[in-house]
């Protein structure tokens, strides 16, 4: 086995500057729809809603395929390639003209990027296997970490600069990041077999085995909620008392507190497993995260949006890599990129449908009402994880 520490700690500094990108276009990307010539606010929402799920259109059906290829040639070159594809895609993105060359590139992306998954892959399986808990539990408070700084980043550069000089920032930051994934990460090949499981194969082991499906179907709604107010956060802070002359800022700073507070939790969520069990964890993740996505529909002063985005990140922090973990534990390592790719799928899916039905939603029942079927989500994986979960 390689220095998996190593590994490691390169890939987290890679994940967050990765994340530190791809989440600065988070805050402000319905104001870009609204400049390319999208004025009602309804029609605003529901574009904001295709925007943001334009990359897992095609993702959707590529993320298990990506996984299959990693274990057949290796995951450290799917990592190299999904970064570089995601830069290419944002230099692209940045030049678009109208709303449909915008739509266009957010779908390209899809269908080059796929670095969250391939990175899990390549972390989990250069790991020993009494370790990949932790190692995914750290490799996503690098994620957390990249979200906080992000949306701050992203707001400000928009708010000095233009919304089409974060694409090109961010695109810089991952050809960085991509070349330091070729340079200092190592692959143990020693666990990759040549009659790997194929990608049918693989999508059957998952389905029909509970110990995959129930975490898939979780993790699936997971990002369905976390998804479904995306597209509208902005527009639902733009309703609030606040500066509008700042609004990028200010939304950047309002995702950033729930960033700063994921990076904690899911060490600390980790270190709970051993001592309550996955299922619990699980459990009280969801409602807690649920809860406070309920009092998002109650607050009109945007300051009491500080102490509940606080707890919202300690909450929702914690639920994908402990989902995800929970399928690493029960698969060997030659066919681990395979079936964590398909649990990206899933991912993916709930990606897919929540910013399409959160947009929607936003322009028909309002903003506020919105953040309320997002709790129920999270209250209803919340029993599903208590009755189903067994440890």
């Amino acid at each position: 086995m390689i220095n998996w520490k190593k590994n490691l700690y390169i890939m987290w500094i890679c994940q967050f500057l990765a994340m530190v990108g791809m989440s600065s276009i988070v805050p402000f990307l319905p104001l870009f729809v609204r400049e390319l010539g999208v004025t009602s606010i309804e029609e605003t929402s529901k574009w904001s809603g295709l925007v943001f799920a334009g990359p897992f259109f095609v993702s959707l059906f590529l993320s298990s395929v990506w996984g299959n290829l990693g274990d057949k040639y290796g995951r450290k070159i799917m990592t190299i390639r999904a970064t570089f594809g995601l830069a290419i895609a944002q230099i692209l993105i940045g030049f678009s003209q109208d709303i449909n060359q915008l739509f266009i590139g957010r779908m390209l992306q899809g269908g080059l990027s796929g670095f969250l998954p391939a990175a899990m892959a390549l972390i989990a399986s250069n790991t020993p296997e009494e370790k990949t808990g932790y190692a995914l539990g750290m490799l996503q408070s690098s994620t957390a970490a990249g979200t906080v700084l992000g949306p701050l980043l992203g707001g400000v550069i928009a708010d000095f600069f233009s919304f089409r000089a974060v694409f090109f920032v961010v695109a810089g930051l991952l050809f960085l990041v991509g070349f330091a994934i070729i340079l200092f990460v190592k692959e143990d090949k020693r666990d990759q077999s040549k009659e790997n499981s194929g990608l049918i194969e693989n999508w059957k082991y998952v389905l029909l085995n509970k110990k995959f499906f129930i975490p898939s179907s979780l993790i699936m709604l997971t990002a369905l909620g976390i998804s479904f107010v995306r597209p509208i956060f902005v527009l639902y802070v733009e309703t609030l008392d606040i500066d509008k002359n700042y609004l990028p800022t200010i939304t950047g700073a309002l995702y950033s507190i729930v960033g700063v507070f994921s990076i904690f939790s899911a060490y600390w969520w980790g270190k709970q497993v051993e001592k309550i069990g996955l299922q619990k964890c699980i459990t009280i993740a969801s409602l807690v995260t649920g809860s406070m996505y309920v009092l998002h529909f109650a607050i009109s002063n945007p300051y009491y949006l500080i102490p509940v985005r606080t707890v919202l990140g300690f909450g929702y922090g914690a639920l994908m890599p402990l989902l995800f973990t929970s399928m690493s534990q029960h698969v060997t390592k030659d066919r681990r990129g395979g079936v964590l790719g398909i649990g990206s799928s899933f991912q993916v899916l709930g990606n897919l449908i929540g910013p399409l039905l959160g947009g929607f939603a936003g322009a028909t029942i309002g903003f506020s009402f919105s953040f309320l079927f997002t709790g129920s989500i999270f209250l209803v994986i919340a029993l599903i994880g208590y009755l189903s979960l067994k440890d």
